[in-house]
């Protein structure tokens, strides 16, 4: 019945009230406000309301902010368009969802209000915070009012230290507009806990109650503003001292902070041999050579680096990391774009000089950018291959470049970023301005339809401003906003993957997901690390330098009694799997037995491989990307089955280990005794003497008093033991 009475209210009384031209301009005084509008003040529909729509989940993904709405009533996500919101309230379904004559009676408040059936139940009642200033807003005539523009929001608290589980915390969220207004919006605040399990949210309380210990993030979220706040719990009762850990840099200053404030004892120091092995392969890609001095100062620990730094093997296994950032392989398709042999070549190539020059991020990226010609002859411009059209271009450069998954904002504005579909489409108006084949030039008729407007969208900087409608190249002028030393995307997305390189864990994870909503472990770390980035001249050696040397890179991936639990805080090191290509030629080195890749040349390493789609069983046997899409998720805690079914019992080793000419074949034929030949793979494979126990448990099989010869069949079971244990494969 009251359903009934609200539509014929609003249809035959409401609309003849309703004046779609008002603006009613009544301003409000500058200064600080609390709480929701006063009954004198004009309720700002975007400041006011869309706010209390997501606080109630009104514009949610699963209520009426899904893409196709929900009960023929749709809102932008998250509040995204206002104006767009605005109309479909106000002027849709014949204005019947407002009563202006009644306000009370009109749909708008009687569904979520439950006086009408509503599938999103109960989420008004007479007279609360919420339906005060939506029957206000009503009753002024439902105008739509933009009375200023928010600029930022401040939490308090951003951070928070809590003493134990159990312990409250109350959230409080001020807003800041650009006409110094400052106002108290923690009633149209949405708090949201990252876990629900660790944390307790109350939204209508602003309160937090944690769970458990360890780092929790909880998001608010006003307009279109997102900002998380980080709860930290101790994960023990003692107080850990930590004023003797060594600290070598800023690095391990911050490291050693959040192990204090989470009272997380850290792994001791490795051994110098250790320390040479992680670092070659982290830094190579290969296992080190037996002659290689080791040293036993931190002095000389830096000399190791430096030299391992200005290696040629250094600049082939950076070039495979940055070849799979971007995506080299050759494609062929016929009804696509394509990257030819060539191309790929010439662009592997390009890279690998800019790197063995030492040229700056920064430039190899603007160069990248702005590249044209053709990209047989000319590597930048095979960029431009990689992409099958503009729109996955724009998705492609931003993961890449900024480490923003900007594709979200395709079809609707970030729900979780402050990309917009402005954003998106406007970047993706420059590369619609070229040509998608082997030679990249400029398209003056090229053009990205807008989805929202149906027109050809503006070329724009994301987040900023529109280009002039004559620009015809906007790559220069998006190059460079990118690299701008202020641009806050771009030094911390390339700095997070090298800290992920060598740490095996990003700052930021995954690390191409910056957003606000996921923030970084060590938030002052990534900004500190950026910025000596920034000041070195975007140099990637200075930057692995950096944290190849401090004490949070020297720790043993040994846990110590208190740190077991922890993946995130580096109290121990992560162990990595060594990279499919990585561990492809180490597995050759140690057998002494060259593998084949394509029509390569005979002796050809896997991290020299100029193209990612050359033919290798091996390679994919051991898991390695398909460089069509990101090469950056994260592999399986217990690696891929197939690799571990050629390991135990494939041809990937069955028939290289004792093959003819091999390094076990060349010493049995030189008559070494067996433990000799033991020590020796120990040495070549994991960089150490066997300990005396496992001296004691090969001497269970084999009898160094025989010839090996006659052994031969136990050695190949010990050698395939050796490359196949979890001290081989991984990096620790």
């Amino acid at each position: 019945m009251k359903l009934v009475l609200a539509i014929l209210t609003a249809t035959a009384i409401g609309l003849g009230f309703w004046n779609p031209g008002d603006t009613n301009d009544r301003s409000i005084p500058a200064g600080a406000t609390h709480g929701p509008p006063g009954d004198g003040e004009v309720v700002d529909f975007k400041n006011d309301l869309i706010p209390m729509f997501t606080k109630l989940g009104c514009n949610a993904g699963k209520c009426h902010g899904s893409a196709i709405g929900r009960g023929d009533f749709k809102l932008s996500l998250y509040g995204g368009t206002p104006r767009a919101d605005y109309d479909e309230i106000v002027r849709k379904l014949g204005g019947r969802r407002v009563n202006f004559n009644a306000p009370s009676s009109s749909l708008l408040f009687q569904k979520p209000a439950e006086y009408v059936e509503h599938g999103g139940g109960t989420l008004l009642t007479d007279g609360d915070q919420h339906a005060e200033p939506l029957l206000r807003w009503i009753r002024q005539g439902a105008p739509y009012k933009e009375q200023r523009q928010l600029t930022k929001i401040e939490v308090t608290p951003s951070r928070l230290v809590a003493h134990a589980p159990g312990e409250k915390t109350t959230l409080q969220v001020t807003a800041h507009y650009d006409d110094g207004q400052v106002r108290d919006v923690t009633h149209l605040t949405q708090f949201v806990a990252e876990d629900p399990t660790a944390v307790s949210v109350d939204s209508e309380q602003a309160t937090a109650v944690v769970a458990r210990s360890g780092r929790h993030i909880v998001i608010a979220r006003y307009a279109t503003e997102v900002v998380p706040i980080e709860i930290m719990v101790p994960v023990t009762d003692s107080v850990v001292d930590l004023s003797s850990e060594p600290r070598h840099n800023e690095v391990d200053e911050q490291v050693i902070k959040v192990l204090t404030e989470l009272r997380l004892p850290p792994s001791p120091a490795v051994d110098d041999r250790t320390f040479l092995r992680r670092i070659t392969l982290d830094l190579t890609g290969r296992l080190p050579t037996s002659g290689r001095a080791t040293g036993s100062e931190y002095q000389n620990r830096e000399a190791m680096v430096d030299e391992l730094l200005a290696s040629e093997e250094f600049v082939h296994f950076y070039t495979l990391k940055l070849a799979k950032l971007l995506r080299i392989q050759s494609k062929i398709d016929k009804n696509k774009v394509t990257t030819t042999p060539e191309a790929a070549r010439a662009f592997h190539d390009w890279l690998a000089s800019q790197l063995r020059e030492g040229v700056g991020y920064d430039q190899m990226a603007r160069t990248i950018l702005t590249a044209t010609g053709d990209s047989s002859k000319y590597g930048p411009a095979t960029f431009y291959t990689s992409a099958e059209d503009p729109r996955l271009q724009t998705e492609f450069v931003t993961e890449v470049f900024m480490a923003s998954r900007m594709k979200c904002a395709n079809c609707h504005n970030h729900p979780l970023d402050k990309w917009t579909q402005d954003d998106f489409h406007g970047l993706t108006a420059m590369f619609s301005k070229l040509t998608r084949s082997q030679v990249i030039r400029i398209n003056p008729i090229g053009k990205n339809i807008h989805p929202n407007t149906g027109e050809a969208a503006a070329m724009k900087i994301p987040g900023g401003t529109i280009l002039p409608a004559e620009t015809q190249d906007g790559r220069q002028a998006f190059a460079d906003w990118l690299t701008a030393r202020e641009n806050r995307y771009f030094a911390k997305a390339i700095v997070n993957r090298l800290w992920k390189s060598l740490m095996g864990r990003g700052l930021v994870e995954p690390v191409d997901d910056f957003r606000s909503t996921n923030p970084a472990s060590h938030p002052a770390l990534l900004d500190q690390l950026a910025q000596d980035f920034i000041q070195h001249g975007y140099d990637l050696r200075h930057t692995l330098k950096t944290i190849a040397l401090s004490s949070t890179y020297g720790r043993s991936s040994n846990p110590v009694e208190g740190n077991e639990a922890d993946d995130r805080f580096y109290s121990h090191m992560v162990r990595k799997p060594l990279e499919p290509e990585v561990l492809a030629d180490a597995i050759s080195d140690v057998l002494g037995v060259v593998d084949q890749y394509g029509d390569e040349l005979p002796g050809t390493r896997a991290v020299q491989l100029r193209d990612g789609a050359i033919r290798s069983d091996a390679l994919d046997i051991l898991g390695r990307c398909n460089r069509t899409n990101s090469c950056e998720g994260a592999p399986s805690p217990t690696g891929p089955l197939a690799q571990k079914l050629h390991l135990f019992n494939g041809a990937l080793l069955n028939g290289r280990i004792g093959a003819s000419g091999g390094r076990l074949d060349r010493l049995i034929e030189t008559n070494r005794n067996p433990l000799e030949i033991v020590r020796e793979f120990y040495q070549v494979a994991l960089n150490r003497a066997p300990s005396e126990e496992e001296i004691k448990l090969v001497s269970r099989w084999l009898d160094d008093q025989q010839p090996a010869a006659s052994q031969r069949e136990v050695l190949e079971d010990f050698v395939w033991s050796i490359v196949t244990c979890q001290e081989f494969v991984a990096n620790h």
